[in-house]
């Protein structure tokens, strides 16, 4: 899924490649981005030229023994890879994993400031530049590194479940699962395939779950917590993404639906505010009722902070719809176990003699037959 990275300058575009007998600083320049160490420059230039070049501006200092092989300002795809042959130990890089990787290999609108490197767990960090996370791992196998990436970077399922493990919070990891399944990077079976081979996994279960979440629809953190609410508060659990013709035949996408009952529920993020959104929202409900949709609209915002509010009226439209709900699904938890459904027999009728003869009458027992005798069935 990972192509070699072209070269590209913000004012010129793609760079040109070298011609065919272009020299090895050339071509390794070209495939660098104009980024290289000094053990490799020492293996194609003497230590006077490689001064002579810093010396002289057409070479910059980026960090501690690399160089950028030009004087203006360094771009982030040289960033990437200061980072890595910064990390990287006897002149093999270190490889891009997380959301640095996800990045590369196509992931919108998650980028962070710094980048994420892996290295091998008795492998030393040298002192990487600023902004440049550096993970430790002993399970990085060959099946986990791509085997095209410029820079090198780990495989999408290895990337999307190490940046889910490092994510600052749960639902940080749940926007980035999500995101990535929204965006088609990967599929399940490749995250079930590499979960088997990692021992440790931080948020092994939340990964899963969210993973089965997103395949079946939910691409959003307020739509990954509305499932969460509905199996909560045992409620159907709803389709999500539902492709849709409307009246202008423009194919549209619902939230969420209950298929059977013909229920659906729109979850409005901060965009729907606008007029523009606020007009085709409203538009797009209208079509909906005229198609015979029963239609609830709730804010982002209170999917996570009033959960029992929005479930309590999603269970009112669906039973209007005709849901019938199981006797589990109305019964509410208790600490007390149900009663026992043991048949109650009668003992024999035998005389008794009470077991306190010298008590009063109304507290002996009944002559002719004990108290019921409880046989568990």
């Amino acid at each position: 899924m990972l192509f070699a990275v072209p070269r590209i300058d913000p004012a010129f575009g793609p760079a040109v490649p070298p011609p065919p007998d272009a020299d090895d600083l050339s071509q390794l320049l070209y495939e660098q981005n104009d980024v290289l160490s000094r053990r490799q420059a020492l293996r194609l230039l003497s230590e006077k030229a490689i001064r002579h070049r810093v010396e002289s501006g057409r070479w910059q200092v980026a960090h501690a023994g690399l160089y950028v092989a030009h004087s203006g300002p360094i771009t982030r795809d040289q960033r990437r890879w200061i980072a890595v042959l910064a990390a990287g130990n006897a002149g093999r890089p270190a490889i891009l994993g997380g959301l640095s990787a996800l990045e590369m290999l196509g992931l919108d609108g998650h980028s962070v400031p710094g980048f994420h490197v892996v290295i091998n767990a008795a492998r030393r960090d040298r002192g990487s530049p600023s902004g440049v996370i550096v993970h430790r791992t002993d399970t990085l196998s060959a099946r986990d590194v791509h085997d095209v990436g410029r820079p090198p970077c780990t495989m999408p399922a290895r990337s999307l479940i190490d940046a889910a493990q490092w994510a600052a919070t749960d639902d940080r990891a749940r926007v980035i699962v999500a995101a990535a399944f929204q965006q088609r990077l990967l599929g399940r079976p490749e995250i079930e395939e590499a979960l088997s081979r990692l021992r440790r996994v931080r948020r092994r279960e939340l990964i899963m779950m969210t993973v089965a979440d997103a395949q079946d629809g939910s691409h959003s953190l307020p739509e990954l917590e509305f499932v969460r609410l509905c199996r909560r508060h045992r409620l159907p659990v709803p389709k999500r993404q539902v492709a849709r013709t409307d009246a202008r035949r423009d194919s549209r996408y619902l939230d969420v639906l209950f298929e059977a009952w013909q229920v659906q529920v729109e979850i409005d993020g901060s965009q729907h505010l606008e007029v523009s959104h606020w007009w085709a929202d409203m538009r797009r409900q209208n079509d909906l009722w005229v198609a015979g949709l029963r239609v609830l609209r709730f804010p982002a915002w209170v999917i996570r902070e009033r959960p029992d509010e929005v479930a309590a009226q999603v269970r009112a439209a669906l039973l209007a719809a005709g849901w019938l709900p199981s006797p589990r699904a109305t019964r509410k938890p208790s600490a007390v176990p149900p009663a026992s459904t043991a048949t109650a027999t009668r003992l024999p009728t035998t005389a008794r003699t009470p077991r306190n003869p010298g008590a009063p009458a109304h507290m002996a027992e009944r002559k002719g037959g004990g108290p019921p005798s409880v046989t568990s069935s």
